[in-house]
């Protein structure tokens, strides 16, 4: 899948309120790149970054995917910046996938706050 073709199912099939402008930046194989962005005045609450997870974890295992299992690691608070999300496809075993996604602030330096989910298609 291109990251034209990401995009268009990202805007078609995702809720507004969990859309935060995201950009795919990078679609390969089973790995992607997306950055999310706040609107003037708003913070990156703890729920917030929950759907930017769940987002970033279906763009790489597939849209259509639905979580099972979800663990989460906060390293860091969210800055009032962009966030990017780096997700991968560990594994697939049939119709279960095992998945991974880091969220950074602004850049790709530190990260702030890692997942790891297994999905069910």
């Amino acid at each position: 899948m291109t990251e034209d073709e990401l995009q268009q199912l990202l805007d078609k099939t995702l809720p507004a309120a969990d859309r935060h402008e995201v950009f795919v930046e990078e679609c390969q194989d089973q790995e992607v790149r997306l950055r999310f962005s706040l609107k003037l005045g708003e913070i990156w609450s703890s729920a917030a970054l929950l759907s930017l997870v769940d987002t970033s974890l279906r763009a790489a295992a597939g849209l259509r995917s639905t979580l099972t299992h979800l663990n989460v690691t906060v390293l860091r608070a969210a800055q009032d910046a962009d966030v990017l999300a780096l997700s991968r496809v560990i594994r697939r075993e049939g119709g279960t996938v095992h998945a991974e996604t880091w969220l950074f602030s602004h850049a790709v330096v530190e990260p702030m706050l890692h997942a790891t989910a297994t999905l069910s298609s």
